[in-house]
């Protein structure tokens, strides 16, 4: 498969699992004995729907696109657009005060959340894109992190997304393999880490899920990890439907996973009806004009 196929299949696969995971982001599963006398007042019909996941991703594609150096401003820039203009849906809280501070004139370098609570997985639902840069230097790629996360976590955390999606264009990881693995040989000490190693041995994705699934990190990052790992045995739609049975942070976790599941099995390989389902979004045109704009421009075959 070439590089354009994957990059298409890694950017498809995360905006699919946003829209389906951010209908049930937080819900909690009823007990299968529960009795209600009228219907039951908490069921809601989930309605798919791109989320700042996909926004954030999308505009990263458009500052590498506009930006021939690519530095971190273009970024924030394309950032600080979008939130002017009202079209960001579900912001973090670290991404929000970051961009609040980027509208009052602060410089992109000091404006990310710092301390235990920036450990979000804010930056690493918005790296992947990156990862098809592989000149940038891992000092720049902290940098575009710190944009929203100054947090050493939530860098490690995207730099394991960064790994993980390389490790499959490199010919490193074809899903036979246990990738969880592979990334935890690349990154530092981290609790991040510590989690990985915890869960690497672990079939159940179920089990790993009772460990966390929310917004942090450290449970984001690995959980999605391990079930992009199994999209070979299970496929990307099963996949898909266990993350968000597990709950949490739904469409976080389900877009990382369908990002890194995304560039393993391309465009090609993502079922027709999941892409029917994405195209009756608004979004989908500027998703795919934006893909194939810098597919374009980088002149990947």
């Amino acid at each position: 498969m070439t590089k354009a196929e994957r990059f298409e299949g890694c950017i498809i696969g995360g905006a699919i699992g946003d829209a389906w995971g951010s209908g049930f982001e937080n819900q909690f599963e009823e007990e299968d004995d529960t009795f209600y006398l009228l219907d039951n007042p908490y069921v809601k019909m989930p309605i798919w729907g791109i989320t700042d996941d996909t926004q954030l991703t999308v505009a990263t594609i458009e500052a590498m696109i506009e930006d021939e150096n690519f530095k971190p401003e273009s970024i924030a820039n394309q950032f600080l657009k979008y939130y002017k203009q009202r079209k960001l849906r579900g912001i973090g809280a670290s991404t929000l005060k970051a961009l609040k501070e980027l509208d009052f004139g602060g410089h992109w370098s000091q404006v990310g959340r710092k301390g235990e609570y920036a450990a979000g997985n804010g930056a690493a639902m918005r790296i992947a894109p990156i990862a098809f840069k592989e000149e940038l230097t891992n000092s720049e790629i902290r940098d575009i992190c710190i944009m929203t996360h100054n947090n050493d976590e939530a860098y490690i955390g995207a730099r394991s997304v960064i790994i993980a999606i390389r490790e499959t264009l490199n010919g490193n990881w074809n899903g036979k393999t246990n990738l969880i693995e592979k990334v935890i040989e690349q990154i530092p000490d981290t609790r991040v880490r510590d989690r990985l190693i915890e869960i690497k041995n672990i079939e159940s994705l179920e089990e790993i899920g009772e460990k966390g699934n929310d917004g942090y990190v450290v449970n984001s990052v690995p959980l999605a990890i391990a079930a992009a790992n199994k999209v070979s045995q299970i496929g990307i739609e099963e996949m898909y439907s266990r993350l968000i049975k597990i709950g949490g942070d739904t469409d976080t976790n389900c877009s990382i996973a369908g990002q890194i599941a995304g560039t393993l099995i391309a465009r090609k390989g993502i079922p027709d009806n999941l892409i029917d389902k994405l195209k009756e979004l608004n979004e989908y045109d500027w998703i795919t004009k934006t893909i194939n704009e810098l597919i374009i421009k980088e002149n990947w075959v």
